[in-house]
């Protein structure tokens, strides 16, 4: 299913969308491609390096309109992706996207991750809060030996450094940092920040 053409269809479904829910900035739609499906597309960059089952269930966290669990749905159809978000309008907007592409490996559920009582054996979240704060969420919800991955800017090391006590109280710890380029003209460096439990 990774193929341009299911991203294309993709990026149809999305701005259909878009033009009736404000999931991303008008600013931000001809970019959609570099800032936003590329970026939550690096998730390949760590199941490359990390993931020796391929099949296994993943939370995305916070997803908003879809970012990284519908590029992470189309690319890796046998992870099942539970895509977790609390406004109903996004997680409506998700599900038409989904049910557009006949992605059936992907779960928007409309929900706060508090009341979502299960473990997960990879957490995602991406442009969601301080990487304190979403590790207090993330981290209970990953299953031992699971990996939490946040999408993060190049404010990573001071958000490591505030982030250490809620590691400590989970028995967590910062496997891997994985850096990577957005393809724009102007150069905006990312990270992935590994957690394993």
């Amino acid at each position: 299913m990774d193929n341009k053409e299911n991203y294309a269809q993709y990026m149809k479904l999305f701005l259909e969308e878009n033009s009736k829910v404000n999931l991303i900035s008008k600013n931000d739609e001809k970019f959609l491609w570099e800032k936003h499906i590329f970026d939550s597309l690096a998730f390949s960059k760590f199941y490359e390096k990390y993931c020796k089952t391929p099949k296994f269930e993943l939370l995305d966290i916070g997803t908003g309109g879809g970012f990284p669990s519908v590029p992470i749905a189309i690319k890796y159809p046998e992870i099942e992706v539970t895509a977790l978000d609390s406004i109903g309008k996004k997680i409506r907007a998700v599900e038409t996207i989904g049910k557009g592409l006949g992605l059936k490996n992907l779960h928007p559920v409309c929900m706060r991750v508090e009341n979502l009582d299960k473990k997960f054996d990879i957490v995602t979240s991406r442009a969601v809060s301080s990487l304190k704060n979403i590790c207090a969420y993330a981290l209970p919800k990953l299953k031992e030996n699971g990996y939490f991955v946040a999408y993060k800017s190049r404010k990573a090391p001071n958000e490591i450094e505030e982030a250490k006590n809620i590691l400590q109280k989970y028995k967590a710890k910062i496997t891997d940092i994985i850096e990577y380029e957005l393809p724009l003209d102007e150069k905006i460096t990312r990270n992935l920040i590994i957690i394993s439990k």
